[in-house]
């Protein structure tokens, strides 16, 4: 009826080809007679499969075309084909058809370049390039926007520097804006803003896609301010934002927190109306309310979404997790499951992580089932970390090992979230042992892996082994990079006493923030010279830095050490009053511990009195002063709240039993230390 309907075949097959209607196509198809129509129609068709990336039926249609003898005819039909195999991600059979055509003009080279840039594969499509050249032929307008996608892709910026250049001496920027553009985006992507930045201040034209490019490439690389100022900047030189320079600048605002920003973006799009137009804006918003923890808003805009997809879920418990709701993001799980949505990778990577945060190991073992059973565990190598660290979390190493064993293929995060599982339940020689058997296996250790093991190191007081991994560091640049990376050592440094070296790597850092300070005055506490971690207190406010939580606990960790009972009063106090900052059950028991080594046992019952629940740390905390004074009485009521809390450990015996024995009651210390060894072993 279509063909009838219209008497231009060739129409009809656009119109069809827009659709992805293949069986209609193929009725159309066998009416044309002309040639130059068949061609039309089978590129046509070859687009249609791209679409749809439908591998299997453009295999078929290329050996309907050999028999033709089509492609050997016609160019566009023959790039058309390399580009359909490109972007079904079949580059090897894209490869084999360029090079089984006898003349290879610069529509079919351009058709590759543009397949390998598409699929990320930067280095791939620079080889290309310069295998083109090689073979005598000449890059047009549309190779050298390709190439430069790639070396973006590639952070090749000398490649990129040479193509600016000859693109500059043809004088094709003048004709053709998209190459303008693509040479910001690429200076943006291999991180050379200023240069991209002249290069957007030069073109002859601008359009709104030349400033997308610099404030998408500053969000991707975390450089939300600039993001920000280039998004005014672009308004200011008098165009306006679409949906693209919504979505990069809305990701910017999660990533920094910026919530006002992001609610004026936000009213901004409304007016616009351009949430019916873009789903992908409406994602964008849950994601930017999520990440800066104002869930309440990321729900009214979820909800209000005229389509919600996986994605946008996603973005939802991804904020969940991030921010440490585990409960909230298993809840939120269960409405997209109601929503008739099926989770992707995504989605259960970012559940595990919840399911590691709270233990929740009956429900990570059942998200393990279900990965499995799809089949994706061989397709994300993403998944099978985040399943690592769901187990190790929940301190099932041994299980956490075995999916270790079983992922298709190894990489430095796997094996990182396998190394930091040790460490964290305290295995430390096992995570020694993996770390260097990573190393044999020929994958070099990332910044997560180094801070992973320089715990492990400090843990242990194997200094030698950690100066080893300082020089690994100091040889790859790392340090300049990341400054967590850089008080990681100095946390190192400071366990195993050497405070001297942990105050060198502090005074190099670049950037000094509050976990920098607070590794330094827990290094200082722990070694007890209470009076450098004070002096570092004070230092870091001068510096104008505001301490949090754990600047806290490691200020009333040096007056405990040291027996300073008032400064950690006063300390405690101003916590509320001054740093507006509420203790938890830590700075509780630290507070304890400084009244029960003092033998002020009554000031350590009355903080005992406000804290809503006891945990072993505290009891802990009683009985090692009991066993200092000899308070038999009071370590008894300690020894039995502890043990009712976890039999398990060793501690609570230890100490019980020699407070007996310093009283001179040897019958009952020999009984605790018989309970020790039938619950403990």
């Amino acid at each position: 009826m279509l063909f009838k309907d219209q008497k231009n075949p060739c129409w009809v097959l656009e119109e069809l080809r827009k659709r992805g209607d293949f069986t209609s196509n193929l009725q159309v198809v066998r009416k044309v007679k002309n040639d130059r129509e068949v061609g039309i129609a089978s590129i046509a068709l070859l687009k249609a499969c791209a679409k749809k990336k439908d591998l299997h039926r453009g295999i078929s249609l290329h050996g309907d075309m050999l028999k033709t003898g089509l492609i050997g005819r016609n160019r566009y039909v023959r790039s058309t084909l390399i580009s359909m195999y490109a972007k079904c991600g079949a580059l090897m059979r894209a490869r084999e058809v360029l090079f089984e055509i006898p003349t290879r003009d610069v529509v079919s080279w351009n058709a590759l370049i543009a397949g390998y840039a598409q699929q990320g594969k930067g280095e791939d499509a620079l080889n290309c390039f310069e295998h083109m050249q090689s073979d005598g032929i000449s890059p047009d307008s549309v190779t050298f926007t390709c190439i430069l996608n790639a070396c973006g892709i590639a952070k090749a910026f000398d490649k990129g520097k040479q193509i600016h250049e000859e693109i500059v001496n043809k004088g094709l920027l003048k004709k053709h804006i998209n190459l303008g553009n693509a040479l910001v985006d690429m200076y943006a992507k291999c991180g050379a803003f200023t240069k991209a930045q002249e290069v957007l201040d030069d073109l002859p034209f601008q359009d709104v896609i030349s400033w997308n490019s610099m404030i998408a490439a500053y969000a991707q690389q975390g450089k939300s301010e600039n993001a920000m100022h280039c998004f005014d900047e672009m308004q200011k030189n008098g165009f306006s934002p679409n949906a693209v320079s919504f979505t990069c600048i809305l990701k910017a605002c999660g990533s920094i927190g910026a919530l006002e920003k992001g609610k004026q973006i936000h009213e901004d799009i409304v007016n616009r109306a351009l949430l019916g137009k873009h789903i992908e804006l409406g994602n964008s918003l849950v994601d930017m309310y999520a990440k800066c923890g104002a869930f309440t808003q990321a729900k009214q805009v979820l909800d209000k979404l005229l389509i919600r997809d996986v994605a946008s879920w996603n973005a939802l418990i991804a904020g969940y997790s991030q921010h440490g709701k585990s409960e909230d993001a298993l809840e939120c799980l269960e409405w997209m499951l109601n929503d008739g949505l099926s989770p992707n990778a995504i989605t259960f990577t970012c559940i595990l992580k919840a399911c590691g945060i709270i233990r929740a190991l009956d429900k990570g073992k059942q998200i393990h089932k279900e990965i499995v059973n799809n089949g994706l565990l061989a397709k994300d190598s993403v998944l099978g970390t985040a399943l690592i660290g769901m187990y190790a979390k929940c301190g099932e190493l041994g299980q956490a090992q075995e999916v270790f064993e079983e992922l298709p293929i190894r990489n430095v995060a796997s094996w990182s979230a396998l190394i930091g599982g040790y460490v964290q339940k305290g295995m430390d020689q096992e995570a020694v042992s993996c770390f260097k058997q990573m190393q044999n296996e020929g994958l070099s250790p990332d910044s997560v892996t180094f801070i992973c093991i320089l715990r492990a190191c400090g843990n242990t007081g194997a200094i030698d082994k950690g100066i080893q991994i300082h020089n690994d560091i100091v040889s790859r640049g790392l340090l300049q990079e990341d400054t967590v990376l850089g008080t990681s050592l100095m946390g190192m440094y400071a366990k195993c006493g050497e405070l001297r070296k942990a105050r060198e790597i502090f005074d190099e850092l670049l950037v000094r923030d509050v976990a920098a300070w607070n590794a330094l005055i827990l290094g200082y506490a722990q070694q007890g010279q209470s009076e450098e971690a004070l002096n570092c207190f004070n230092q870091m406010q001068n510096e104008k830095l505001s301490p949090d939580v754990v600047t806290l606990l490691c200020v009333l960790c040096a007056c405990s050490h040291s027996g300073l009972v008032e400064e950690g009063q006063t300390y405690f106090t101003d916590m509320s009053n001054k740093y507006g900052i509420l203790p938890v059950i830590e700075h509780q028991t630290c507070l304890v511990n400084l009244f029960g080594r003092a033998g002020y046992f009554d000031e350590a019952m009355s903080i005992m009195k406000d804290m809503p629940t006891f945990d072993y740390p505290i009891w802990i905390a009683i009985l090692g002063s009991c066993q200092k004074w000899g308070n038999v009485k009071l370590g008894k009521l300690a020894f039995e709240q502890a043990i009712e809390l976890d039999s398990s450990y060793c501690a609570a015996y230890v100490l019980m039993a020699n407070t007996y024995a310093a009283a001179g009651m040897q019958e009952d210390a020999e009984m605790v230390e018989a309970m020790r060894l039938r619950y403990v072993g």
